[in-house]
């Protein structure tokens, strides 16, 4: 049964590519893969320090570094 599974994989895999060219076969699969962990504790333990001023800063730094 397992090979079974891993040869339709390939096959449907295969079918999207050529359909699809790689770049879509990829956007396509990425819909219905499955995500892992809590996006919103990780989000917020990696924002805790980050402050409005800090965010401000950085998107003056970026709008100057474009505009060169």
């Amino acid at each position: 049964m397992t090979r079974d599974l891993i040869a339709i994989r390939e096959k449907g895999i295969n079918a999207l590519t050529k359909e699809l060219g790689s770049s879509g076969m990829a956007v396509f699969m990425s819909q219905f893969e499955n995500g892992s962990g809590n996006y919103t504790e990780e989000r917020e333990e990696l924002l805790k320090d980050l402050t409005i001023d800090d965010i401000v800063t950085s998107i003056k730094k970026r709008k100057n570094s474009n505009a060169i």
